[in-house]
């Protein structure tokens, strides 16, 4: 008994979810936008689509925004049923025309469609949509919460049209293939509402054209019986297409559907859509895309610009599409709402996979602090789930592009979710199913029963285990990008560059394992707004592309890790290099892929998913760059084979002269003179002439781990708007030297000491050579507190006119764009910036990425620059001081206290992101009362 009455309760809670989710009529061929200036709260300018907060305006948790506006129906549409859509309002939407109310929504994210029709009076009419913002459906999706700000407002676009009476309600596609996957079939299903006041009758026409506008088919179909006034006809229809060109991201072939309503034998209506022949199955631990296994190589997205906040403009969506294919992504997760329909137009006719997320997150959290509130299983919430699942069906069913429906994120599994899946399935189910269950714990750790199922943050060891499930296995969110550890970030951007090597090693293990499906990087885009009056808010800097659509340094890592093309081994001999080659598309051959080594075109014909081999011709010893254009046009593999010859520089050789007395040992060299102080042990001076080039080093230091967020109480780590003052770094401070013995040799002047630290002893030297090098080891017993370092090794202090970095380093990539901050080489300017808030407050970025700055310095100057051969720093005269080494060193410097600071650091690791696991943990040391070696050569021009 008890359980039928839950079922009737149940019933009749879908019953009104379904009541709430109108129809979405396909936009026919003459459409007003609605978009421009609105008045608000019955008297302010604001700009639809647009949140209001960005806009400056506050409305409190249970008071009503009011949006108004004319409306100006074209005479020619008297006699038609008018209808507006709205692709996107939150999160609660009344509307009214005239004061009558034409329509209701609860959800944001998703469009809806309202019929005003009689409510109109003809001329003078007036459009007014009233708006709650931090209702349910915002809470169940943590909507504000996420954006650290209140989500309100009509935020994407707003259109009318006019439909004849008897009119196109909804048509849905989708495509199968045959076993061979050779021929297909179109299924289509249209529904034909009748909104006058008589019966009707009617017929479709349907026409489907090529890309070159070639009619592949054209079929009439009538309807049987008349139409009910007020009553709707539906109908499916099947039309066998042959050979057909298939959609996938790497091939992205589009077709034309032209559906025509015909009444007596004329054209009342006509809508076209897109049309993409792809299908979507899952096989054991496979998931298939027209019969062939895919890898998913994705970021998670968020709609997101600094001075828009959610409501982003409609090329903007666009754009993101491009940077991620350009970036070698196949796939987008719409983390955690449906994406606009601009977005996916452009995954459509660019080639992205879409993995569609219902605007459902953190249902039983601890990210979310409702659930201390509410009970995640109550049935109430049932009918809102559905709902959000059904509006962001609708709203995506018809993309190509769109491969799999995401139920919601990061929530524990619960008895609703089986209803919500069940709805879902039995909607669609041409597309497989993924829930995101809680981020930490173990795979599918509360019994979901989505079909692929899915693991937030594995280790290195991820994809072995992935292999072992007899589902496929999605790493929804995966290699999170450095974010939480600020202070770390502000001090060195050089940890983004950090993270490139990992990342590709991370992502072999993904390829290599089947059942581990691909994953999606945290996260796209850094989540930033400016909100209006100062404040800085949202989770940060975690993207690889940053919210002005920037490429950071993580970029070209993923790029590199993604890439479809990898050479997996070189074998040279005296005519020719021989490359072995993984083809790594999941359905491009080689054959259609342009390469070049210098220049000069190659082929290979290497199948999808094998492994080959390409010989290059060699024609002398200088390095080979070979790289790999998409067919869509972009270069999406490359590599630098071989090394340039480096010719030895003749240095000039200056006799080496010392004196010393009880405070300092003097050394003289041609027009260089040092100063070591016998107290401490230090060089405490080297100039050239009169200009001082050294003011102090170089002296041992270490470089404390820092995961500092800046320490704002929350939930869930969204703490971007404090403001992040980069960390100083200081040697290890000197107490005394002793034991110092100064010797003369054909090697040069030699100074060995003991110094002792307040944490830490041991052994110093410097060697100045005749050829004016100043070569200085250490070994030293650390026993301070900072044992777990992001880095140790030699510091210098140089007058702050040394304000110019140049350096050639082995780098993780051996091809990198030359705005990378960890290119091979290059030079970068001091620039140093105070800044007031935590980045430049509500001002478009003119520049480049690296070339923004704090107080330290730009990205460029003050990252380390990791694995060099050499760096130098210069000031505007041509004074120079140069460190060399074999590529195992790494240099980072920046403005302190006065003086540009140089470190040389034996040791850097990739920072302390609290999210990071295997591979991106690897390395990292613990120096609690260890030995610290290490050498320094500084080269005097």
């Amino acid at each position: 008994m008890k359980k039928n009455i839950l079922t009737l309760i149940y019933t009749l809670l879908f019953t009104a979810a379904m009541a709430q989710a109108q129809r979405l009529s396909p936009r026919p061929e003459e459409v007003i936008s609605l978009n421009g200036s609105w008045t608000f709260q019955h008297r302010y300018p604001i700009q639809v689509p647009g949140e209001w907060v960005m806009q400056g305006f506050t409305v409190s948790e249970g008071e009503t925004a009011v949006y108004t506006r004319p409306l100006n129906i074209p005479a020619a549409w008297k006699g038609r049923r008018i209808k507006i859509r709205f692709d996107a309002v939150s999160s609660h939407a009344r509307v009214k025309v005239n004061g009558i109310q034409t329509g209701e929504h609860e959800g944001g994210f998703v469009p809806f469609e309202t019929d005003i029709t009689s409510a109109l009076n003809g001329n003078a009419d007036t459009l007014t949509v009233e708006v709650q913002a931090l209702t349910i459906s915002d809470y169940l999706a943590c909507t504000s919460q996420y954006a650290v700000h209140t989500v309100g407002g009509l935020i994407r676009k707003v259109s009318m049209y006019a439909l004849p009476e008897v009119n196109l309600s909804d048509i849905s596609l989708h495509t199968t293939f045959d076993a061979l996957y050779k021929n297909a079939t179109l299924h289509i299903a249209a529904t034909i509402a009748n909104e006058s006041t008589m019966p009707a009758n009617a017929a479709l026409r349907f026409t489907l054209r090529d890309a070159a506008c070639k009619t592949v088919l054209q079929s009439s179909a009538g309807i049987t019986g008349k139409i009910a006034a007020g009553g709707q006809s539906a109908g499916n229809y099947q039309f066998s297409i042959r050979t057909p060109r298939h959609w996938t991201p790497e091939t992205p072939y589009l077709y034309k559907l032209q559906v025509e309503l015909l009444q007596q034998g004329k054209i009342t209506e006509t809508t076209v859509s897109t049309v993409g022949f792809r299908q979507v199955n899952i096989q054991g631990n496979e998931l298939l895309v027209n019969g062939k296994a895919v890898k998913l190589r994705g970021v998670n997205r968020h709609d997101v610009h600094p001075l828009t906040g959610r409501s982003i403009a409609a090329p903007l969506n666009r754009r993101d599409a491009l940077l991620f294919r350009d970036a070698n992504c196949n796939y987008i997760r719409t983390s955690h709402y449906p994406p606009s329909e601009e977005f996916l137009e452009a995954a459509d006719e660019l080639g992205l996979f879409v993995e569609s997320e219902a605007a459902l997150t953190w249902i039983q959290h601890g990210a979310s602090p409702i659930w201390k509130l509410w009970d995640y299983k109550d049935e109430k919430l049932l009918p809102y789930m559905i709902q959000a699942n059904a509006d962001n069906i609708r709203a995506g069913r018809n993309h190509p592009s769109v491969i799999i429906w995401s139920l919601g994120n990061e929530s524990l599994w619960s008895p609703l979710w089986e209803k919500v899946l069940a709805f879902v399935k039995k909607t669609d189910p041409s597309r497989p199913t993924t829930f995101h269950d809680q981020c930490w714990g173990g795979f599918n750790n509360a019994g979901s029963k989505a079909d692929i199922a899915v693991y937030h943050y594995p280790g290195i060891n991820g994809p072995a285990k992935a292999a072992t499930s007899g589902r496929p296995i999605l790493f929804g969110e995966y290699a999170h990008l450095s974010c939480y550890n600020r202070r770390e970030l502000a001090t060195d951007p050089g940890i983004r560059s950090a993270y490139n090597a990992p990342l590709i090693t991370f992502y072999d293990s993904v390829y290599h394992y089947k059942g581990c499906l691909g994953g999606a990087i945290w996260s796209g885009i850094d989540d930033i707004f400016h909100l209006p009056g100062g404040q800085i808010a949202g989770y940060g800097p975690w993207g690889p592309v940053d919210a002005w659509r920037r490429p950071k340094p993580e970029y070209t890592g993923m790029k590199k890790a993604y890439a479809p093309v990898k050479i997996l081994q070189v074998q040279e001999t005296n005519d020719y290099l021989q490359l072995t080659i993984q083809n790594r598309y999941d359905f491009t051959s080689l054959k259609d892929v342009k390469i070049t080594a210098n220049g000069q075109p190659l082929h290979a014909a290497i199948p999808a998913g094998a492994t080959g081999t390409l010989r290059i011709p060699k024609k002398d010893h200088a390095p080979v760059h070979i790289a790999f254009t998409d067919p869509r046009g972009f270069i999406c593999a490359g590599e630098i084979i071989g090394t340039a010859t480096v010719m030895p520089v003749s240095r000039p050789v200056y006799a080496l002269h010392y004196t010393e007395n009880n405070g300092a040992v003097f050394i003289r060299q041609g027009p260089y003179s040092y100063t070591i102080s016998k107290t401490k042990g230090i060089i405490t001076c080297l100039r050239k002439g009169q200009d001082t080039l050294l003011q102090q080093g170089p002296v041992f230091s270490v470089v404390p781990a820092n995961d500092d967020d800046g320490g704002k109480p929350n939930v869930a780590g969204e703490t971007y708007q404090q403001n992040i003052y980069p960390l100083k770094n200081y040697p290890l401070y000197t107490i005394f030297a002793k034991d110092i013995k100064t010797t003369q040799s054909d090697a040069g002047i030699r100074i060995d000491m003991h110094v002792t630290y307040t944490s830490g002893s041991g052994r110093q030297s410097y060697l100045i050579t005749p050829a004016g090098e100043l070569i200085t080891e250490y070994a030293v017993h650390y026993t301070g507190h900072d044992t777990l370092p992001y880095q140790y090794g030699l510091l210098l202090q140089l007058p702050v006119r040394f304000n110019h970095l140049s350096w050639k380093r082995t780098g993780a990539l051996s091809v990198s764009d030359t705005t990378d901050i960890a290119r091979s080489s290059g030079t970068a300017m001091l620039h140093a910036t105070q800044l007031n808030t935590v980045e430049p407050f509500g001002v478009q970025p003119s520049g480049l990425w690296k070339d923004d700055a704090n107080e330290l310095g730009s990205n460029d100057f003050r990252s380390t620059k990791h694995t060099i051969l050499q760096a130098a720093l210069s000031d505007n005269t041509g004074n120079t001081v140069q460190a060399v080494s074999d590529g195992r060193q790494h240099s980072r410097s920046w403005l302190q206290d006065g003086a540009v600071q140089w470190l040389l650091a034996d040791y850097s690791n990739n920072g302390s992101e609290p999210f990071y696991g295997s591979p991106h943990s690897n390395g990292k040391i613990n120096i609690r009362n260890k030995t610290l070696q290490g050498k320094l050569i500084v080269q005097l021009p």
